[in-house]
């Protein structure tokens, strides 16, 4: 763990789990993808690839190409989806992924998360990860993140005050998301501890989850 000064356990009633950098490590595809985006615009990679991560890919677009129409952005966001969703090469479980999304299986959790079902379904499957019941993807949502539609949702569909949920997060915007809906953050991964989440992990090692005795679920962070 980093210095963040955070509590060495948070409680929860339940996790709302972002996917891509967070338990799903697709940046070998996000970066092919968005690569081609650049060089296709006259655009600078490392910019591109500074803005994407978290957003919906329309929602990026926006902000690199701010004076192009959005229809043009959701018609170029389509065709990046299918690309992203033929593309599973480098697709693999963050570390610790398997273990964590197997202690929360009878726990109550959601998927939130910017891709559509489509590419959700397609990641989830090359990491070999299990898809949660209980998700929110792009179809569910008017706004990207930061926006904090998404989690609220989650909370919304496991019945839960968003103060009783907890966010997993790797990138900006979604750390954002889940601090505007009013709810703790753990971020996780090396992009996440420049955006002041609860608490910052390297990775999903560094997290054990406990069912606790009154049906909230524990989380204990490795120091």
């Amino acid at each position: 763990m980093t210095a963040i000064e955070a509590p060495a356990v948070l409680s929860a009633r339940a996790l709302l789990l972002d996917m891509d950098g967070t338990i799903v490590n697709s940046d070998a595809v996000v970066e092919r993808c968005w690569r081609r985006f650049a060089d296709k615009h006259g655009l600078d990679f490392e910019q591109v690839i500074s803005v994407v991560h978290g957003r919906q890919g329309y929602a990026s677009m926006a902000v690199l190409l701010p004076d192009r129409p959005m229809e043009e952005n959701y018609a170029e966001n389509r065709v990046m989806l299918a690309e992203e969703t033929a593309d599973v090469e480098g697709v693999v479980p963050v570390g610790g992924a398997p273990a964590f999304m197997a202690a929360l299986q009878d726990l109550p959790h959601a998927l939130v998360t910017s891709a559509d079902l489509p590419l959700a379904t397609t990641r989830m499957n090359a990491a070999g990860l299990p898809m949660p019941a209980h998700r929110v993807t792009a179809e569910s949502v008017s706004a990207s993140k930061p926006d904090p539609e998404g989690f609220l949702k989650g909370a919304g569909l496991l019945g839960l005050d968003p103060a009783d949920c907890v966010v997993f997060e790797d990138s900006a915007a979604g750390i954002a998301a889940g601090k505007a809906a009013g709810m703790r953050v753990v971020g996780v991964g090396p992009r996440a501890a420049r955006y002041e989440p609860t608490v910052h992990v390297m990775d999903l090692d560094e997290v054990k989850v406990v069912a606790a005795a009154d049906g909230s679920i524990e989380l204990h962070f490795k120091g």
